[in-house]
């Protein structure tokens, strides 16, 4: 080894050897996406203002989501026949687009169109930066650039609600995406320079289109109870969402392409019990970014960039809590995960009773609350899921922690909405739609999360045995 030579595994080394430009294009490629949830949940309020589309508040989230399930799902296959450099440049000009036809939305159909193109972009962006982190980087480097992936993630926290709140607040919510257009173009310009061109070997076997398409059929079913008008109605559209959810694992367990391993269908597995926590406790959470941004605005007054801060607790407490117990071992994975998935319980059953008239303090607590209970319980989680695999399913198993995380977020974004608008938001954002929305938004998702307890206890049971 040169004297010069950077230690292998250090920072030096991740930026030796020409990988620097390399390296500030993946970190920026998962801004992108990173970026985009807390920007768009403090401007989404004002959007809705603009545009008059209150009833689709909480599609402007699920299509992203969506969008970003179903393309995500197709990055490995898209370097594969066309090379890492020109999908990332046509990844990244679908998002750049998105951006355009939102920032020029006439109403809101025009701007749902837009997120939706925004999140296929967006999906095949960050998937193929997975790629691109396995086929540029050596094995050695592969966790520091995954820790500073994490690290993007924590400045998009502090950072995303300041840029859609200064916008908010400045009543230029569209300038938000011309800025994100104009990043998007800069990762696809700079994609065509600096990738490889080469058609990259992941050695896949397809696409599980099929899973994915059904998938697609249950939250467009959970979006559209938003619309019906009546509880009944509603209530039908979302029971249909969850059976076709239902019935997608079960189909998956016979597909010759799969997205899931094994076993994941039955809770007595460390598969099954991992992802149907993961699913339940982010789907209970997501009432808590869509909505508590205009909840808090029209009934407390805040600014659009305050309100941002304080629905970004949750993030926060994830990030700390994450970092502080990552290196426990022994009996504190089991302890944490089921103490984790009570914390996310716990902080949505106190936003239930903050949220309309107590303390800023609780409010903030009980976000925290729910971002501490991620914190302590996802990383462990994803660890005893790859752990029980087998090696030959490890890979379709750390995908589809990815997966089954947006399909949650997905419905949880899509549930929240149709609730919230059999609360009164279709109609408009009033004082007494608030006062409603602040108490049964996050008390009708308790028992969603208490659900994911249960399977955090499942998990930690089979471990145990």
């Amino acid at each position: 080894m040169s004297p010069n030579a950077p230690p292998p595994g250090s920072w030096r080394d991740v930026l030796a050897e020409g990988r620097l430009p390399r390296f500030a294009l993946i970190c920026l490629g998962v801004w992108l996406n990173a970026a985009d949830a807390l920007v768009t949940t403090t401007l989404m309020p004002s959007v809705g203002h603009a545009l008059g589309g209150f009833a689709y508040l909480g599609w402007a989230t699920a299509g992203y989501l969506l969008g970003s399930v179903l393309a995500g799902a197709g990055a490995g296959l898209m370097a594969q026949r066309f090379g890492l450099r020109n999908s990332m440049a046509v990844a990244a000009g679908l998002y750049a687009c998105g951006c355009l036809l939102s920032a020029a939305a006439p109403d809101m159909w025009t701007f749902l169109a837009g997120r939706l193109l925004q999140g296929v972009g967006g999906g095949l962006v960050t998937g193929l930066a997975s790629v691109a982190i396995g086929v540029l980087f050596p094995d050695r480097l592969v966790a520091r650039v995954y820790a500073a992936i994490t690290g993007v993630w924590g400045i998009a926290t502090l950072v995303g609600p300041l840029i859609g709140g200064l916008f908010a607040d400045a009543g230029a919510w569209p300038w938000v995406f011309w800025l994100f257009a104009i990043q998007g173009l800069g990762v696809g310009l700079a994609a065509l320079v600096m990738l490889p061109g080469d058609r990259i070997d992941e050695g896949g076997q397809g696409i599980a289109w099929r899973q994915l398409g059904l998938i697609a059929v249950a939250v467009c079913a959970i979006g559209a109870a938003d619309v019906m008008g009546g509880f009944g109605p509603a209530a039908a559209l979302t029971a249909a969402g969850v059976a076709v959810l239902l019935w997608t694992v079960r189909l998956d367990a016979r597909a010759r392409v799969r997205l899931l391993p094994l076993g994941s269908g039955a809770l007595a597995t460390v598969p099954g019990a991992t992802y149907a926590a993961m699913f339940l406790l982010t789907a209970a959470s997501m009432g808590y970014s869509v909505y508590g941004p205009a909840i808090l605005q029209t009934l407390r007054g805040y600014s659009a960039l305050f309100a941002g801060y304080v629905i970004a607790a949750e993030a926060v407490g994830w990030t700390v809590a994450g970092l502080l117990v990552s290196h426990l071992t022994g009996p504190w994975p089991n302890r944490l995960m089921r103490i984790g998935a009570v914390c996310v319980a716990a902080g949505l059953a106190l936003c239930a009773l903050a949220f309309r008239d107590w303390p800023l303090a609780a409010v903030i607590t009980g976000g925290g609350l729910m971002g501490i209970g991620f914190g302590l319980s996802w990383a462990f989680m994803a660890q005893s899921l790859l752990a029980a695999l087998p090696g030959d399913e490890r890979a379709i198993g750390s995908a589809a922690i990815n997966t089954v995380r947006i399909t949650g977020a997905a419905v949880g974004a899509a549930g929240s909405a149709a609730l919230a608008n059999l609360l009164g938001f279709a109609h408009g954002l009033t004082v007494p739609t608030a006062q409603a929305a602040a108490v049964w938004v996050f008390a009708a998702s308790v028992p969603v999360a208490l659900l994911g307890v249960g399977a955090a206890w499942r998990l930690t049971a089979a471990r145990e045995n």
